[in-house]
C-alpha cells in the first residue's frame, strides 16, 4: 500500500518557502556590494554571520532548543565552516574585483559542487547523465571565466570556485544533519558554533579598517542588513523548511532560478549591464544544471522500473515428506 499523499495546499506552501528562501539568496551579491562601499570584504563576509548569530541564538533561547545530538556536532561544525564562514567571505572577496552578475554566474554550478559532495560523503549515486551535465557546466563555466584570454582567469574566480567548494560541503552536510534535527535549528546552531573565530574574525577586521559612514553610509547600512539577517538567517529559516515539505530534491529545483534572478537584481538595484555573453553563460549553466538535477529524479524511477520488470524468482520446491512422517 502506498503512502498518502501530502495536501496539494502543503505541497504548494512547501514550494512557495522554498521560493521565498531562494529569492533572499539572490539578492545577496548585490546587497554584498552595496555594504563594501563602506565595509571590507571581511567585515561583510564574517561580521554579517555575528550578528546573525546574535538572532539565532534568540531564536534557539526563545524556543528552548536542545543542543544538536553528539553525532550530529561534526556536521553542524561543517556547516559553520562552509556557509557561515567559507562561502562568505570567499564571495565577499571575489566581489572585490567582479561584478555581481559575473558571480552568479561562477556560483550557478553550486547545487552540481552540493550533489558532488553528496556522492563523496555517500549520501547519493548519480548516474552518468548527472557527471556528463555536470561536466557541461563546469566547461560552459571555464569558458565564460577565459573569454578575454588566460589572463581574463583572476583571483576573483579562484576566490569562486572556493566558494563553491565551501558551499557545496556546507549544504552537503546540513543536509545529513537536516535529517535528524530541524532545519532552521541546523544554521542557527551552525551560527553559534562559529562565534569563536567569527567574532575575533570581525573585531580586527573593524580595528584595521574603522567603517566611514559618510554619503554612501545608509546604503552600505541596508546592504549590510540584509545579507546579515536575510542571506545568513532568514533565508534559511524559508528554504529548510520548503525542502521540508515538497522534498530535497524537488525544492531544490527552485534554485535553479537563483543566477537568472540574481542577475536580473544587479542590474536593477547596482546598474550593471548583463552582456550577451553574461545573459548566455547564465541560461546554459541553468540547463546543464536542470539537467543533471533531472537525472538525479529520473535515476530512482529507472530502478524501480527496472526492478518491477524483472521476472519473480521461482519458489523452491517443498521438501519431501518421508513417509513415515506423512
Amino acid at each position: 500500500m502506498s503512502p498518502p499523499k501530502a495536501p496539494a495546499s502543503s505541497h504548494l506552501f512547501g514550494l512557495l518557502m522554498a521560493g521565498a528562501g531562494v529569492l533572499a539568496f539572490s539578492l545577496t551579491f548585490p546587497a554584498t556590494q552595496k555594504a563594501m562601499a563602506v565595509f571590507t570584504a571581511w567585515q561583510v563576509g564574517i561580521g554579517r554571520a555575528v550578528v546573525a548569530a546574535a538572532l539565532a541564538g534568540l531564536c534557539l533561547f526563545l524556543f528552548k532548543a536542545k543542543l544538536p545530538p553528539r553525532e550530529q556536532m561534526l556536521p553542524v561544525a561543517l556547516v559553520g565552516l562552509g556557509v557561515v564562514a567559507g562561502y562568505p567571505i570567499f564571495t565577499a572577496l571575489a566581489l572585490e574585483y567582479v561584478s555581481s552578475s559575473h558571480a552568479a554566474v561562477v556560483t550557478g554550478l553550486l547545487p552540481l559542487a552540493t550533489a558532488a559532495f553528496g556522492r563523496l560523503l555517500g549520501n547519493e549515486r548519480p548516474g552518468a547523465l548527472f557527471w556528463w551535465a555536470s561536466a557541461a557546466g563546469a566547461a560552459v563555466i571555464l569558458a565564460f571565466t577565459l573569454r578575454h584570454g588566460i589572463s581574463g582567469f583572476g583571483i576573483a574566480d579562484l576566490l569562486l570556485i572556493g566558494s563553491l567548494v565551501a558551499g557545496g560541503l556546507g549544504y552537503a552536510e546540513g543536509g545529513k544533519a537536516s535529517k535528524a534535527m530541524p532545519g532552521w535549528q541546523v544554521i542557527s546552531w551552525g551560527l553559534v558554533f562559529s562565534l569563536p573565530l567569527t567574532v575575533p574574525v570581525t573585531a580586527v577586521a573593524l580595528i584595521a579598517s574603522p567603517p566611514q559612514l559618510d554619503g554612501a553610509g545608509a546604503g552600505a547600512l541596508i546592504g549590510f542588513g540584509y545579507v546579515a539577517v536575510f542571506s545568513m538567517f532568514l533565508g534559511f529559516c524559508a528554504w529548510y523548511p520548503g525542502l521540508a515539505r515538497v522534498g530535497v530534491t524537488r525544492g531544490s529545483q527552485m534554485q535553479l532560478l537563483q543566477p537568472l534572478l540574481t542577475v536580473g537584481w544587479a542590474a536593477l538595484l547596482l546598474g550593471e549591464s548583463a552582456d550577451a555573453w553574461t545573459l548566455a553563460a547564465a541560461v546554459l549553466v541553468l540547463a546543464c544544471v536542470g539537467l543533471a538535477q533531472w537525472a538525479r529524479l529520473s535515476a530512482p524511477a529507472a530502478a524501480a522500473r527496472t526492478a518491477a520488470a524483472a521476472p519473480a524468482a521461482p519458489a523452491a520446491p517443498a521438501a519431501p515428506v518421508p513417509a513415515g512422517r506423512a
